[in-house]
């Protein structure tokens, strides 16, 4: 079973996220989102354990508890839903061919 983790403290690891879920039975991943940008937690993660006994137990006791300050949420994952593809062509709605030159009739400065 895949299970997502979320509001976790941006101080937890992978080791530590998957810590908390071999009390409960086999982990067979764990791993914390981190930014690609800023090589940071997101604050979020996803277990994946072997047994789905287990899983639920560790869902349904480790939901809301507290882990480093912080109210742990601990669901099942949620398949990926397929978004649809973002189209970055075209004039952006508007603009056009705007000039602006120093020259256009009324005199004074336009910036």
């Amino acid at each position: 079973m895949n299970i997502y983790v979320s509001n976790l403290s941006f101080a937890v690891q992978d080791e530590d996220l998957q810590s908390y879920f071999a009390e409960y039975g086999e982990v067979t991943s764990a791993k914390v989102i981190m930014d690609k940008f800023t090589n940071r937690s997101k604050g979020f993660g996803f277990v994946e354990m072997s047994d789905d006994a287990a899983a639920n137990k560790a869902i349904a006791e480790l939901d809301g508890a507290m882990v480093d300050g912080r109210a742990i949420r601990v669901n099942v994952a949620k398949p990926k839903e397929d978004r649809p593809k973002r189209s970055f062509s075209g004039n952006g709605g508007g603009g056009g061919n705007r000039s602006f030159s120093g020259n256009g009739g009324g005199g004074g400065n336009r910036w």
